[in-house]
């Protein structure tokens, strides 16, 4: 499965939202993480982590139109607030300017490492969430939540545990609430829409 060892790009348009904040650091590189607002044709936003080694204010300044290339990151939260698998796009390059309007591609290989659950909405449509071992360079892995609707859920469903995935879609964020100690919290969880299921064969460089 040599062709599965780990593509992750993502091509993100949007506004910043906020400023760069520190996040961490690691191996002596200092980490920031900004918002960015990505709009959807539906009107919709998500509004998706950066990680960024380079905040740069003439790029991270609110408002402006910023397009990011990098890969989409997982790790796990630890400090029992807030969401366990928290999703993060790290930032290759970002610049400033482009067309005012979203962009969101993405393209993953990995394989399932979860059993596809396949469920239906109120309304009857068909969903099946996946959950995708993408691995990076050095055995470490990110582990992406996806979703899949219509006929790409049920021949998703068909899949098991260990099968190869490549697939193109997009990063989503959505809003949901939580009950803790007797009150409603509001959290926000992202996920991988599918959009297409891709040839297996190794992609071209």
């Amino acid at each position: 499965m040599d062709q599965y060892k780990g593509e992750n790009r993502i091509v993100l348009r949007g506004q910043a939202a906020g400023v760069p904040v520190r996040s961490h650091q690691n191996h002596g590189v200092e980490y920031y993480v900004a918002p960015l607002r990505v709009p959807r044709l539906s009107g919709v936003d998500d509004v998706l982590n950066i990680v960024t080694a380079d905040p740069d204010q003439a790029v991270w300044t609110v408002g402006n139109w910023v397009s990011v290339q990098g890969e989409v990151r997982s790790y796990n939260n630890r400090s029992g607030q807030g969401s366990k698998l928290v999703i993060t796009v790290l930032a290759r390059s970002a610049q400033p300017g482009g067309p005012e309007e979203g962009e969101n591609r993405l393209v993953l290989s990995g394989v399932l490492c979860r059993r596809p659950v396949v469920r239906r909405t109120p309304l009857g449509r068909e969903i099946c969430d996946l959950l995708l071992a993408v691995n990076r360079p050095y055995g470490r892995a990110d582990y992406l939540p996806c979703i899949a609707w219509g006929s790409l859920a049920a021949h998703c469903g068909a899949l098991d545990v260990g099968d190869p995935l490549r697939l193109e879609g997009r990063l989503q964020s959505r809003q949901y609430h939580k009950l803790i100690d007797g009150e409603q919290v509001e959290r926000t969880a992202f996920e991988v829409s599918v959009m297409n299921l891709l040839d297996s064969a190794e992609p071209q460089s």
